[in-house]
């Protein structure tokens, strides 16, 4: 019998030797691999640290001690070890466990993390609520990963504990990449760190001197490792920056030497105040093709587990990603202006920006993981007369929102948002999906806010957004969802459309569909099967959701009683609301009726059960009319 298949909790772990270790990561990174091979997800983060997550819970006494994993991504193995092993074959499936920590899964999910930068703000009122408590026996421990480091709340949480001075144990683990490659100072500073030729001949130097060569510590390498703050502030030339905000600085370490680990997180155990333990992995640590391909293996599909190929699903002949219709449609208005730039916050690859970059790698911006800044900065090259594509997920706008209002809206300043991930988004879960972008920026004033119904109508919209901020116009926000569209055929020849109008797909009696989006698709659909049950209704595609095309409404309210509005949206604030606005502003007495994202947050799932669920499927579609008419 192996080690894991023993472990049900951390008690089970700390029944190990420290001897056992090594063999029970090894087990751990097999599992992982092999579970995710057939159920895929975030593969590559797990990987990295089944070591640091082995010592953590072996040192700490989990739940008790509290512990906080940033984003999410890295969190496989610390559920394996937590009492979901059983449970991880149905990881970020539908109505089985979550792909990210959360607090309503199990006691040791301390917090729920899915987006990046939190988890030092989080154990930091942790930290102070026990010290509130006068509790001086819990210990508090954030994991975080150097892309999440750039992340200005991570800063501003580390500026405030160091003015708190409480309990707590910052891991940084740095592996130099978050999805994409890490950018900027942080991550060149964190190298200056760990490739300092002169510190790292020194301490391997000592390490063979009083290890013998035998590679296993002693009592005097470890005080040298205690004497190590002042020794790296020498030898790097300078001050630690971590030092300098008050943290006792400690690193960088092996993040893969689990012996090592446990022994340091001990010593770390015993020592009071602020610390930061600077860890080095390898993101893909285990998986040879993993190593060597991380971005493509953050979160590969399926795979051969022995060998670590991709499983390549038989894309020929369908449609195109909207990302990739973006990526193409955004160089060839770049190649027309080289007033035109990309930006993105540490989505390259996921958004398709890194087609732009192959070819015009000064125009655009990778900014990390820093949404606010990355709206901001957008507004910054607006107002100079540049015209700024920002990409970011929908539910990584949310992070950018009052950035959206007072740098961009109330100065008037024509950034382009093209929101990736819009709507549901499935397997990512509740901290992913799209579900709110239409009803927080529609209640912002001099925003442009429109839905594409296909590809063909994205590239319509984006070049009708530049030739609009080329002329000094509104900031324009285009969003479309994730994945495939519906055109084989999708390089068109981009037309400009005008802003606020709507289209009328089909004519019909009575009823009014009303979508918004490409879920205007599955109405097409819904309605071509419907009358062949000799039901007609009428189909109107929205558009633009700001400014709405009232006239066009005002026209078809005389025509057809009874409406029903269809968005990937929640159903407070988007198209919904605003249709039922306008019935009451103009005191007309249509029937309204609506299909939208119920009013909760809708947890991980295939796309097809998701969409069934809220009513987004073409029999739910055609159910939802042959209810109301």
């Amino acid at each position: 019998m192996g080690y894991l298949e023993q472990i049900q909790t951390p008690e089970d772990l700390r029944k190990l030797s420290v001897q056992q270790l090594p063999q029970l990561c090894a087990e751990l990174r097999q599992f992982i691999i092999e579970q995710t091979a057939q159920h895929p997800g975030h593969l590559g983060s797990s990987l990295g640290v089944v070591e640091l997550t082995v010592a953590i819970h072996y040192v700490f006494d989990t739940p008790n001690d509290r512990l906080v994993w940033d984003v999410g991504h890295q969190a496989y193995a610390h559920k394996i070890l937590t009492g979901r092993k059983d449970q991880f074959a149905t990881n970020r499936c539908y109505k089985g466990i979550s792909g990210f920590p959360r607090r309503e899964e199990s006691e040791y999910d301390a917090f729920g993390t899915g987006h990046s930068s939190t988890s030092i703000s989080a154990i930091l009122g942790m930290a102070m609520a026990a010290k509130m408590d006068g509790d001086t026996t819990r210990n508090h421990i954030a994991v975080i990963g150097d892309g999440a480091m750039t992340g200005g709340m991570a800063f501003e949480a580390m500026n405030q504990a160091a003015y708190r001075n409480v309990n707590m144990l910052v891991i940084l683990n740095d592996n130099k990449i978050s999805i994409d490659r890490s950018t900027g100072a942080m991550s060149k500073y964190l190298l200056s760190i760990t490739a300092s030729p002169a510190y790292n001949r020194f301490k391997n130097r000592m390490w063979n001197l009083f290890t013998f060569r035998s590679k296993q510590s002693n009592k005097i390498t470890d005080w040298f490792g205690r004497m190590g703050n002042g020794l790296k502030g020498y030898l790097l030339g300078g001050s630690n920056w971590f030092q300098s905000l008050g943290y006792r600085y400690f690193g960088p370490a092996d993040g893969h030497d689990v012996v090592h680990l446990v022994k340091t997180l001990q010593d770390l155990k015993k020592l009071p105040g602020l610390k930061l333990f600077h860890v080095l992995t390898v993101k893909g640590k285990g998986l040879d093709m993993a190593e060597k391909q991380q971005t493509a293996y953050h979160a590969p599909g399926k795979f051969d587990p022995a060998t670590g190929q991709i499983i390549q699903p038989d894309c020929a002949g369908m449609p195109p990603k909207y990302q990739d219709v973006f990526g193409h449609t955004i160089l060839e208005i770049a190649r027309e202006d080289d007033k035109v730039v990309g930006i993105t916050p540490a989505m390259a690859t996921g958004c398709s920006l890194t087609i732009m970059d192959a070819e015009f790698p000064d125009r655009v911006f990778d900014v990390g993981i820093a949404e606010q800044h990355a709206v901001t900065f957008a507004a910054g090259l607006a107002a100079e007369g540049y015209i700024p594509f920002c990409n970011i997920y929908s539910s990584f706008l949310q992070r950018g929102y009052d950035q959206v209002i007072h740098d961009v809206a109330l100065q008037n300043l024509p950034v382009i948002f093209c929101i990736d991930r819009a709507g549901l988004v499935g397997e990512d879960g509740a901290t992913h999906q799209g579900s709110f972008d239409l009803a927080f920026l529609r209640s912002v004033p001099n925003l442009i806010i429109a839905s594409p119904l296909n590809e063909h109508e994205l590239r319509n919209m984006m070049v009708t957004a530049y030739h609009n901020a080329k002329n000094g116009g509104l900031p324009f926000v285009i969003r479309y969802p994730r994945g495939r569209g519906v055109l084989t055929e999708w390089r068109n020849e981009p037309q400009t459309l005008p802003i606020g109008k709507a289209e009328l797909l089909r004519e019909g009696k009575k009823v009014l569909v009303l979508s918004l989006g490409p879920l205007g698709n599955n109405v097409r659909a819904a309605l071509d099967a419907l009358k062949e049950e000799n039901i007609n209704a009428a189909h109107l595609n929205v558009r633009f959701l700001k400014p709405l095309d009232e006239e066009k409404l005002q026209e078809l309210s005389v025509q057809y009683p009874v409406w029903l509005t269809v968005e990937d949206g929640t159903e407070k604030g988007g198209l919904f609301s605003a249709v039922a606005e306008y019935l009451e502003d103009h005191q007309l007495s249509n029937q309204l009726h609506h299909v939208a994202i119920p009013d909760r947050f809708i947890a991980q799932g295939d796309i097809p059960s998701l969409y069934h669920e809220v009513g987004f499927g073409i029999e739910d579609i055609k159910q939802k009319i042959k209810e109301i008419i």
